[in-house]
């Protein structure tokens, strides 16, 4: 049987596809070796006991299932933030999250009063072709009552087989009773790449690292280009806010769509001879043209490698505010029908050889964006980045970054940030950092 592993780079739940040379401990000899094994032996004697105690003595049969998966959980977690345990429905939803597709309906919702609330139907998807419409709410799923539900849940239940029947029960607003739509699950693609032409820019949002996310850049790109024209396309930007990272081979082939060579991440684990570096390829799908970055506090893991590589090559300006610092990586080690073991096993340097764990991405030109009244109250300006992580890698400590605000404004014309950055390739703002001087760039 073929054991793989999948690197994880990722500020939230995201995993990245990728080889991992599994090696051996290193071996003790002599009285130490005998020593350690005892005492690992004592401790896992001690683990029995207390399983034991527990099935026997607590005051109500308890789930042993539950119990090591709990207690596998605590000693992956008593290690870093981000090294756990996936039970197998976890390490499947995960499986669903970087594969970037699923068998669904194609409809976002959300929970609200208890019932499923459709967001905005997915267009060209069954939702879409059965006429569900925002703000519908989704009552009963194959003749079940999603009352009780979590949204979690729900979706569970929407999700299924690529070509199986499933019907919801609608509500709708001005209707006076609901009514029951038929649809069949078809393959669902995340949208992980959003894209428009602003006059003369190309704006292109990268909401996370998929499977799909290079050639949704691409497509974006070309779509842009033939809309607008290349010899009329005034720049580019890489919105990169609020995008808590995703596969490692995504980020690095979305660097490499704005280099034509050099380094764009190294990672280096415990021992000597771990390590890797990915390097850029000759092409740049922008041909050259002004490039600006932007993060904020929600920017983490493979968004802070792009953004970083890019910056250290001085091919784009970064904009915004302090990234989120997740600069550990993770390999996820399937366990069979167990589920799976994500654990942290390296760090990761951009090419100027700077570890961003617990730091982050410094922007060029710093541009914080407020949250409005009504947030302000309910959350103050509370910034969360990795080094408030408890059990976080630490980095040096005078090196050290708290993060920053991630808030995106839902109204373009509210965004701070995106203004900035047109209005700098525009040429209505001007900055030292823009266009980036190549004399900074590392030598490749």
């Amino acid at each position: 049987m073929i054991r793989k592993t999948t690197l994880l780079m990722s500020g939230a739940l995201l995993g990245a596809i990728g080889a991992v040379a599994v090696t051996q401990p290193q071996i003790l000899t002599g009285g130490a070796a005998i020593a350690a094994a005892s005492d690992t032996y004592r401790q896992l004697n001690l683990f029995g006991d207390v399983f034991e105690r527990i099935r026997s003595d607590y005051v109500e049969v308890p789930d042993e299932t539950m119990l090591i998966q709990a207690a596998i959980n605590g000693m992956l977690t008593s290690l870093d933030p981000h090294s756990s345990y996936l039970a197998p429905k976890d390490f499947q939803a995960m499986q669903v999250q970087t594969s970037g597709k699923f068998g669904g309906l194609g409809i976002e919702v959300t929970l609200e009063e208890g019932l499923i609330k459709v967001i905005s139907p997915i267009d060209g998807t069954p939702a879409a072709l059965a006429g569900i419409l925002t703000n519908d709410r989704i009552i009963a799923i194959d003749g079940a009552d999603v009352t009780g539900l979590t949204l979690d849940q729900a979706v569970d239940r929407m999700r299924g087989g690529i070509n199986t029947p499933i019907m919801l029960t609608i509500a709708r607003q001005g209707l006076d009773k609901p009514f029951d739509v038929k649809l069949v699950r078809a393959e669902i693609k995340i949208q992980a790449v959003r894209s428009e032409a602003k006059g003369d820019i190309g704006y292109v949002r990268i909401t996370s690292f998929s499977e799909q996310t290079y050639e949704g850049l691409k497509s974006a790109v070309d779509k842009i280009t033939t809309q607008v024209g290349a010899d009329k396309i005034k720049g580019w930007i890489v919105d990169l806010r609020n995008n808590p990272g995703g596969l490692l081979e995504q980020s690095v082939q979305v660097s490499d769509a704005f280099l034509e060579k050099g380094e764009v991440v190294s990672t280096r684990g415990r021992r000597a001879g771990q390590g890797e570096r990915r390097d850029a390829t000759a092409g740049d799908l922008t041909k050259g043209k002004p490039l600006i970055v932007l993060i904020n506090g929600g920017s983490a893991s493979a968004s802070e490698i792009v953004a970083g590589a890019l910056q250290d090559h001085a091919r784009a300006t970064v904009v915004g505010t302090q990234s989120f610092g997740k600069g550990s990586v993770q390999t996820i080690i399937p366990l069979g029908a167990n589920g799976a073991l994500r654990l942290t096993t390296a760090r990761y340097y951009t090419p100027s050889g700077k570890s961003i764990q617990a730091q982050g991405i410094t922007p060029d030109i710093k541009v914080i964006q407020e949250l409005p009244p009504d947030l302000a109250a309910r959350f103050g300006d509370r910034t969360q980045g990795e080094a408030s992580l408890r059990g976080h890698l630490t980095n040096d400590p005078a090196t050290e970054q708290a993060g920053s605000l991630a808030y995106v404004p839902p109204d373009p014309k509210d965004d701070k940030q995106l203004n900035y950055a047109l209005d700098l390739l525009h040429g209505l703002q001007t900055s030292q950092a823009f266009p980036p001087d190549p004399n900074r760039g590392i030598p490749n």
